[in-house]
């Protein structure tokens, strides 16, 4: 497999916070807040997250009368995986699907 490129600041702390508590369904306006990140910088990175299988996205099924629905997201194991070797290793990614783009 080809060697990929680590993925940038910004994808990493995403993958990390999802990983703080890796079971939990988290909001997307959330991650927004307690990252810094603007939805517009946020949004795009969950969507190639859930492109490469690293991360599952569902639907808010217990919303509140009078609000929209919202997408809850979490790592899927292999999200987890690529948490673990960015915590430990600040090295280049490797073992990523090709295509990674450094997302």
């Amino acid at each position: 497999m080809t060697r990929s490129r680590r993925p940038s600041a910004q994808t990493t702390a995403v993958v990390l916070a999802l990983a703080a508590e890796p079971t939990v369904w988290r909001y997307g306006y959330e991650l927004c807040r307690e990252l810094g990140l603007k939805p517009g910088s946020l949004y795009p990175i969950l969507m190639r997250l859930a492109d490469r299988g690293l991360l599952e996205a569902s639907w808010d099924t217990e919303v509140p009368s009078g609000r929209p629905p919202r997408h809850l997201y979490r790592l899927t194991g292999s999200g987890r995986a690529l948490a673990t070797e960015l915590s430990r290793d600040p090295r280049p990614v490797t073992g990523l699907r090709e295509g990674w783009q450094g997302a």
